[in-house]
């Protein structure tokens, strides 16, 4: 009998990519603190956080599959989170026009039951046109995306501003790799292609 399905998160984003797979899952909110240490890399930030997220849940949730992700942007070798403001969502498109960036999205999965946990972290890069003001402007009044990391949402208009796309799992783009979820999944007894 596999372990129920817990999401240590309360973004609609990631709540709407796990549904994809078609399990029952619970969404839990993990209300952890999300600084940076300093000098903390892009890859090492997503990793722990990802699992701390996981860990705030499993009192809650002694026998369950604790699923955790955090994600951060990188625009010139500098850590980008959510804007939260329309100024500074323009000012981080006008820093990613033309650009390449890169997204580092920390995933764990933490078996509560046995206490064993796995975590990795997925990167996916994100390559911009070269984008006018009027567009940036345009762009974030219309899309108004002041929660998201990179300031752009890719399941939207957001596809617009970019040339191209680099990665093995689109999801990962918006928050949660699925790919990679599943493997782990996998490795805990939960085949998501098997009958419930």
């Amino acid at each position: 009998m596999a372990l129920p399905l817990v999401l240590a998160s309360t973004s609609e984003y990631r709540k709407a990519i796990l549904e994809k797979l078609a399990h029952p899952f619970t969404c839990a909110n993990p209300n952890i603190d999300e600084t940076a240490h300093e000098k903390e890399l892009p890859e090492s930030l997503v990793q722990r956080l990802a699992t701390q997220k996981a860990r705030a849940c499993a009192v809650e949730y002694p026998n369950a599959l604790i699923i955790g992700s955090d994600q951060v942007c990188v625009i010139n070798h500098r850590i980008v989170g959510k804007p939260l403001t329309a100024e500074k969502a323009y000012e981080q498109l006008q820093q990613a026009s033309g650009q390449a960036i890169t997204f580092y999205t920390g995933l764990c999965l933490l078996n509560t039951q046995t206490q064993k946990v796995h975590t990795i972290c997925e990167t996916f890069t994100v390559h911009f046109k070269p984008l006018t003001t009027e567009q940036i402007h345009y762009y974030v009044t219309i899309e108004q995306p002041l929660y998201c990391a990179g300031s752009f949402k890719s399941e939207g208009l957001g596809i617009a501003l970019f040339d191209r796309l680099e990665g093995r799992d689109p999801n990962t783009l918006i928050g949660l790799p699925l790919i990679a979820l599943c493997e782990l999944l996998q490795q805990e007894g939960l085949d998501i292609l098997a009958a419930k």
